[in-house]
């Protein structure tokens, strides 16, 4: 059972988003927030799986949430989809690199929604062609940041170690952490990254200089 938090400062949003979510099987909502500091509150009692983040809200934001959850323990730390109403290329690229695995617009349709919900659960992404031409511009444009700079210093890490062509559980084992946890990183790397499996990524880490060619080829 998937089990999702709401974070929304309108409750028509919330209502509409439990009702569509409550139909799906193998999802339970398990919660509705109308603000941040609430969502915190509330995340280590009711221990969602996944968070649907609203990102204007008064008070403390989407982003503000997502820079606070980051200081949790990652076994704590639900997934989160960013819903908006805004598509400002500095808040999409804000939120991808605080650790947002999905970032839809609210006039996605319902489907994708329950879609980025199963797929987050999972570690994996949901992004619409829209904020993925966003994301891929912000790359290009001049004086952007380098792709590098969409991953969180964690997720650089798990870069590193596919470079050294590790499996998932050396990779655990390495940093730390458990493998579903490494699983939602690798996953989430390759969303932000626009890869196709961990050979490419390891093959980027490689062109990025994570890893030494040689220390690679000896690894």
């Amino acid at each position: 059972m998937i089990r999702v938090l709401i974070v929304d400062d309108h409750e028509v949003v919330r209502h509409g988003l439990r009702f569509v979510l409550d139909q799906e099987d193998g999802i339970e909502v398990v919660g509705e927030c109308a603000g941040g500091e609430r969502a915190l509150a509330v995340i280590p009692a009711l221990r969602p799986d996944v968070v649907l983040l609203d990102m204007v809200m008064p008070g403390l934001d989407g982003l503000g949430v997502l820079r606070r959850l980051g200081g949790t323990p990652e076994a704590d730390r639900p997934a989160v989809i960013v819903l908006t109403s805004f598509l400002e290329d500095e808040r999409v690229v804000e939120a991808v690199r605080l650790g947002a695995l999905s970032y839809l617009p609210k006039t996605t349709a319902v489907d994708r929604v329950v879609d980025a919900v199963r797929a987050a659960a999972e570690g994996g992404s949901v992004l619409e062609p829209g904020v993925a031409a966003l994301l891929v511009e912000r790359v290009r444009r001049g004086g952007a940041r380098r792709p590098l700079d969409l991953l969180t210093p964690r997720e650089r890490d798990v870069l590193a170690q596919l470079a050294r062509g590790r499996s998932n559980s050396e990779i655990g084992r390495s940093l730390g952490m458990g493998r579903e946890t490494v699983k939602t990183h690798v996953s989430s790397i390759l969303a932000k990254l626009g890869l196709a499996d961990r050979t490419q990524a390891a093959i980027f880490g490689l062109q990025q200089g994570l890893v030494p060619l040689d220390e690679a080829l000896d690894g």
